[in-house]
């Protein structure tokens, strides 16, 4: 029997580029000879993420509407004109039994000539509020892998399965000390530790508050560990020092929440899939230039289940010293909103995703 072959296709950002790698690395475990290949979008960081991970990947020439500037979308019709032709040329060589989709729109135009050409194909959404190349490719595609429950506003019920978001599997490793981790990032073993996460590409907001409350976090006697961000790093890096270490990007993500007391994070559902996993006590700062909020909405869903502390963005001036201290000095809310974020995880949502594939490969969907 010949070897199965995929196509993975999305990007952007981390939050489309890390499940993606998950589902291809779940795969590679279950079917050691599967051919796997990448398709992104020139330019964006799965170009460079993906092959790190060790996969092949290809680029094509497209990028997203741009609703703030419409002047910028001129050259969208021969984008998406030029990216469908190269996803057909990109078929033809390859001619995948499943092609996989995990948002961006780099997903767009492969999984739509795929489809055409009568491969199988499945999308995966990790926000409870779907984006515009997700909602569009769902009218054909053949099944649809949600972490949210009430996605069939937006999708057709009969195509979804409820399985959770992908995580990196070295996450669900617990074996690592926390004083490993620790001596990996040049961090003291006997300070509490401050993780701050805003993003792989960074978030303007939550940098701009670290660095302005860096005196408050030394009055309180805690260590940083600060990844800022690509767009940031020569702003910031110069905060340096033995109690604050700035990063650009953290490719050990299993070393960096190891060694975290508490956490500050933006609230994409991947970053949340992977905390409620990890289980740290976590301050979410959900971003508001997202589509219909659905950072708030994602982090809201936590705080109801009293597993996470929600402060927006407009309110940090107020609110976050005494949310951040009441955190800080009460191990034992501390410890109740990590049992019952752990509550919360789907530590097999990979193992089903793939289980979903091999269905649509066999014909049995």
């Amino acid at each position: 029997m010949k070897p199965s072959k995929y196509i993975i296709s999305g990007g952007g950002t981390g939050g489309h580029i890390y499940p993606a790698i998950a589902i291809a690395d779940a795969i590679k475990a279950k079917q050691p000879e599967a051919k796997i290949v990448f398709v992104g979008a020139y330019g964006k960081m799965e170009m460079e993420k993906v092959p790190q991970a060790g996969y092949r990947i290809h680029g094509i020439w497209i990028s997203g509407l741009q609703r703030a500037q419409l002047w910028r979308n001129v050259l969208f019709p021969i984008k998406l004109a030029v990216s469908l032709f190269q996803a057909f040329v990109l078929w033809l060589r390859y001619r995948p039994n499943v092609l996989i989709g995990t948002g961006g729109f780099a997903s767009g135009p492969m999984l739509f000539v795929g489809r055409l050409l009568g491969s199988k194909t499945l999308i995966q959404e990790q926000n409870s509020y779907p984006g515009i190349t997700n909602k569009l490719l769902s009218k054909n595609t053949n099944a649809i892998a949600v972490a949210y429950a009430g996605m069939e506003r937006y999708f057709p019920a009969q195509k979804i399965h409820f399985t959770g978001n992908p995580v990196r599997q070295n996450l669900l490793d617990k074996s690592i000390e926390k004083t490993t981790a620790l001596h990996h990032f040049d961090l003291a073993t006997n300070k509490k530790t401050l993780v701050i996460i805003g993003g792989s590409l960074g978030a303007q907001k939550i940098n701009e508050l670290i660095a302005a409350q860096l005196p408050f976090f030394e009055s309180q006697g805690i260590q940083l560990l600060w990844q800022c961000g690509r767009l940031y790093y020569e702003r910031y890096k110069d905060l340096n020092s033995e109690n604050v270490k700035v990063h650009a990007f953290i490719t050990e993500m299993h070393l960096l929440y190891a060694a975290a007391d508490i956490i500050i994070s933006r609230a994409g559902a991947s970053s949340i899939s992977e905390l409620c996993l990890v289980g740290k006590p976590t301050l979410f700062i959900p971003s508001p230039n997202v589509a219909e909020n659905h950072q708030f909405h994602n982090a809201n869903a936590l705080v109801k289940e009293d597993a996470a502390v929600l402060v927006e963005e407009k309110n940090l001036a107020d609110a976050f010293e005494a949310s951040f201290t009441n955190l800080l000095n009460d191990e034992e809310r501390q410890k109740s909103l990590s049992e019952n974020m752990k509550k919360l995880a789907k530590p097999t949502a990979t193992v089903a995703i793939v289980n979903c594939i091999e269905n649509l490969n066999q014909g049995n969907e």
